[in-house]
């Protein structure tokens, strides 16, 4: 099968031995990426600086077990009523997000980021509280097991004051188990669906109720933002190949969103990392870059989790200057040594670095303390900070690490 990038391949061309794609992106076309067919053993190496890992010849896809409903939008009026009241009333909202938080190796990391943000509630100003905490997937590690919330997610946050909504990563969904692991007995994302799209809110903890969210793949249409959230399954695909299903909701989700309102795409894999583990994932890339062209709209910021460490990639889109941000250090990795770390080759380089994709932009990173986003919305702007929690119980910084307006 030829390594093909993305559906929109515009020609190929033949060598001997192999078959090498040539590919125009629809957004950027004086961008040419070519991937060869891999026929060796073992993982092929990234080109330094190349934040899009090769496309793998077959993609795990496992599909969600319930079907989806007709209406994937909800507002978070219907949600938090009170939350949303006072977002209006103060003219901006303010939420917490961040990925990867699983305390199956310990929840010390993981409590403390939810201290951290806590506190950012308690203290804060009543026009500038955090409404609530998006989670970014990989909320129970390695299966998603539900007997696992208890002691991996609702113990973590039992003091968080405030609603956590989610999106799944692959974690939450796969039920392939390794060498050693628990047999998983459950359907694929049944944690997940059972805690966070509950058909109707019942106590699941002594201090947290189980969320009403439609579905896996859903909508928050929240004051003065639209946050499309995505599933990208256990490999990092919207739909089985052959299928359309969750691109065409991202497609009319996209066109029918208010243009006064800022948009941001949340889907746990990547479309950008620089780390040496992963990269960023090319399905979900061509899938937003997809939905960009149909919808003729661009999303404010993409935000994403799966990669366990913080990066910010710019990108420039019909002139839009695109933040990427990768937050996945939620706890999960409990100490500096269990952080994905960055291409060895770019840790030193001088930044802004740009990529080998010319119209991205490497702009920051942090791989060695754990962390979290504040983003801060109103009518005119998106403010997104990144606040480092140490791994050693020391006191938070009070300041953000990074900050970007888009």
């Amino acid at each position: 099968m030829t390594n093909v990038y993305s559906a929109f391949c515009l020609g190929s061309e033949f060598y001997e031995g192999e078959t090498k794609m040539l590919q125009t992106h629809p957004i950027a076309p004086h961008i040419v990426r070519t991937d060869v067919t891999h026929t060796g053993i073992g993982k092929p190496r990234r080109a330094v600086g190349d934040p899009v890992a090769a496309l793998k010849q077959m993609t795990r896809f496992i599909p969600v077990p319930q079907p989806a409903p007709s209406n994937l939008a909800v507002p978070l009026s219907v949600l938090d009523p009170a939350a949303s009241e006072a977002a209006q009333k103060a003219g901006k909202i303010v939420f917490h997000c961040v990925g990867d938080t699983g305390g199956i190796h310990g929840t010390a990391t993981q409590e403390a980021i939810a201290t951290a943000m806590e506190e950012q509630i308690t203290t804060a100003a009543d026009d500038a509280k955090p409404a609530f905490f998006y989670h970014l997937g990989d909320v129970i590690y390695f299966n998603g097991q539900s007997t696992l919330y208890k002691s991996e997610f609702y113990e973590p946050y039992q003091y968080y004051p405030a609603p956590i909504f989610a999106i799944p990563g692959n974690h939450d969904g796969d039920t392939h188990t390794q060498k050693g692991d628990a047999p998983d007995t459950e359907p694929s994302l049944f944690g997940f669906l059972q805690n966070f799209c509950a058909q109707q809110p019942e106590y699941v903890s002594p201090y947290r109720m189980s969320i009403t969210q439609p579905y896996v793949y859903w909508t928050l249409d929240a004051p003065f933002v639209t946050i499309i959230g995505l599933y990208s399954n256990v490999e990092g695909s919207l739909d089985a190949r052959g299928r359309m299903d969750q691109q065409k909701y991202l497609e009319t989700q996209m066109t029918a969103a208010p243009k006064d309102k800022k948009l941001l795409i949340t889907v746990h894999h990547p479309p950008f990392s620089l780390d040496s583990a992963h990269g960023g994932t090319p399905d979900i890339l061509n899938a937003i870059d997809r939905a960009i062209v149909a919808s003729k709209r661009v999303p404010d910021a993409v935000l994403s989790g799966h990669v366990h460490n913080y990066q910010r990639f710019s990108r420039k889109i019909e002139g839009k200057k695109v933040p990427y941000l990768v937050a996945g250090a939620g706890g999960y990795a409990n100490d500096a040594r269990s952080l994905h770390q960055i291409q060895k080759q770019l840790k030193k380089v001088h930044l802004p670095y740009k990529t080998t994709h010319h119209d991205v932009l490497f702009e920051k990173f942090e791989e060695i303390q754990s962390g979290y986003l504040r983003i801060t919305i109103d009518q005119n702007t998106a403010k997104f900070e990144y606040f480092r929690v140490p791994f050693d119980g020391s006191e938070p910084e009070t300041g953000p690490f990074d900050s970007v307006t888009a």
